[in-house]
């Protein structure tokens, strides 16, 4: 599986070089960077060994899962800092701490036993395992009373698309009954099969938000949610946290229901959910009113407490560009410590998802410092309270240490191959901006090709840290294990994914395992570096492709 050491020093040289020349014509102009040996030496530094060593670490149950504000959190951030300080990284917080505090209200909420919908004198009774209910304002209880239920299919308005599953009807005061997913049976409706931010669950609540509605219960699916129902019982137990309310919310509960309960509420309302379905799936759908009320109170228990994001910053050299920046992203929190399926208390420890995140933007940071200096400054940011909703990542963003506009790019590294070499690499958000000229020409020098995402109907590309950055207009590159695995057949990969979301993806038995095959993390992470390395020592920029959802936001920032 590897190269000799020849072999890697020349695929190593020839890929710095290719992606510091960019993709955008100016190749010609671009000399060969000093102490090139410097560069390939630093490249070979992100090994199995620098990549696994960290995520044992992190993985431990020494760090109690890493839940935000807790004991396992604070020990977290204290091991990157002191991995940022020893590698040769700068402190970046505002104040010249490692650490940019974030406040949080943290929310355990009591979930209640049963929940009850009542039509013309006929009760549904949901149970625990039917439903996850919790409040949608940091409360320490919340009511909806008597409210009706009203489907509104998607719960989507998109001028763009001429889709509007409003039409102006007042939802004041109701709960919302929502399909999870966008519409995707048609190439030219919204992306198709690509899962756009309005098919994503935090917009939904927003959107049942702005409405006015008192409730929100979405209907999961595993095809429309891309993982199990005990997924969501594993994410909505336990604490939740927010930011802290700057405006006041009609929302009261957002929830959600099995498929096989959506159909019982359905026929409690004289209806097939089969029926409210097909007539969802129409640009002329209207809301229906299902005759339905229902009433529910959610009590939890209120915690403020402080996370960080642990900051660190390599100082650009050349006084044009060093105010610029590119930044690497990875979360280092995880669900901490809850209850599991069977009822017992458990430590999530989140090895893949993400102390491999975070053992990669280490590894990466080592390799910037033992090359040769960056034009542009590289800014290493382990985000806090990403699992609790990208939390982090939107207080960063929204407290900058480098004004979004000054930020050429932002690469996220969330999870990790830990399968084997592949013979490609998926870039989540495939053709959205020019960063894929970058990662392209790095994959080609690795023998591999970029390819399109494998799973764009699961959204992923709105469900990690790189979202917040995109929603300031900040091109991003989030970098995913391909599915041709070398010596495997061609469905193998997409097998093992699989089989690991519907077994492990946040749960207790995300832990690390000796056996992994670090092959692919390897070349994934150098992939990272090279693309990053190229950005801080080019003056060219990247851009969002024209007519991109994100482009009109970078625009205005420039």
């Amino acid at each position: 599986m590897a190269d000799s050491s020849a072999q890697t020093a020349r695929r190593t040289r020839a890929l710095l070089l290719i992606v510091l020349a960019t993709l955008t014509g100016c190749a010609a102009r671009v000399r060969q960077p000093p102490d090139a040996g410097r560069a390939e030496a630093a490249s070979a530094t992100i090994n199995s060994a620098t990549l696994a060593a960290p995520i044992r670490f992190l993985a431990d149950d020494l760090f109690e899962g890493r839940g935000p504000g807790t004991r396992g959190d604070a020990l977290a951030r204290a091991y990157v800092a002191t991995e940022m300080e020893e590698i040769g990284l700068q402190p970046g917080a505002a104040d010249g701490s490692w650490e940019q505090p974030v406040e949080l209200i943290g929310l355990t909420a009591e979930i209640p036993a049963s929940w009850d919908f009542r039509r013309a004198g006929q009760r549904l009774r949901l149970e625990r395992n039917d439903f996850v209910a919790t409040a949608a304002v940091a409360d320490e209880r919340v009511r909806i009373e008597n409210a009706e239920v009203v489907f509104v299919g998607y719960g989507i308005e998109a001028p763009e698309y001429q889709w509007d599953d409003f039409k102006g009807a007042d939802v004041r005061g109701k709960v919302l009954l929502m399909l999870n997913d966008d519409p995707d049976w048609d190439p030219a409706l919204f992306a198709g099969k690509r899962r756009l931010y309005y098919g994503r669950w935090t917009y939904k609540y927003e959107s049942a938000a702005r409405h006015g509605a008192v409730g929100a219960i979405i209907i999961h699916t595993p095809q429309s949610a891309a993982y199990p129902w005990q997924t969501v019982q594993t994410s909505w137990s336990g604490e939740n946290s927010r930011l802290p309310q700057r405006a006041p919310s009609a929302l009261q509960i957002q929830a959600w229901v099995t498929e096989p309960a959506a159909e019982h509420l359905a026929a409690l309302a004289g209806r097939s959910l089969a029926s409210l379905v097909s007539a969802a799936r129409s640009r002329a759908f209207t809301p229906v009113p299902l005759d339905v009320r229902t009433s529910l109170t959610v009590r939890s228990a209120m915690r403020p407490y402080a996370t960080a994001n642990v900051i660190g910053v390599l100082p650009g050299t050349d006084p044009a560009l060093r105010d610029q920046a590119v930044i690497y992203t990875a979360h280092h929190d995880h669900l901490g410590t809850k209850i599991d399926a069977n009822g017992q208390p458990a430590i999530y420890n989140g090895a893949l998802d993400n102390a491999a995140g975070v053992a990669q933007l280490l590894a990466i940071a080592r390799a910037f410092v033992a090359a040769p200096p960056p034009r542009r400054s590289v800014i290493f940011l382990a985000v806090a309270a990403e699992e609790q909703g990208l939390l982090g990542s939107e207080y960063y963003v929204k407290h900058p240490t480098v004004p979004p506009a000054r930020m050429v790019a932002a690469i996220n590294f969330d999870g990790g191959n830990i399968w084997g070499a592949t013979r490609d690499v998926a870039a989540v958000g495939y053709g959205k901006s020019t960063l894929d000229h970058w990662a392209a020409a790095a994959a080609a020098e690795q023998g591999r090709v970029l390819v399109d995402e494998r799973f764009p109907e699961r959204g992923t590309f709105y469900r990690s840290d790189q979202f917040n950055f995109a929603r300031a207009g900040v091109p991003v590159l989030f970098v995913r294990a391909g599915i041709d695995y070398v010596g495997r057949p061609l469905d193998w990969g997409r097998e093992q994914t699989d089989a690991w979301i519907a077994q492990h993806y946040h749960q207790p038995t995300d832990d690390f395992d000796p056996t992994w095959n670090f092959d692919g993390m390897v070349e994934d992470a150098r992939l990272g570096f090279a693309v990053g390395y190229a950005l801080a020592q080019s003056a060219e920029t990247p851009t969002w492709t024209p007519g991109d959802e994100f482009e009109a936001v970078r625009t205005q920032a420039h």
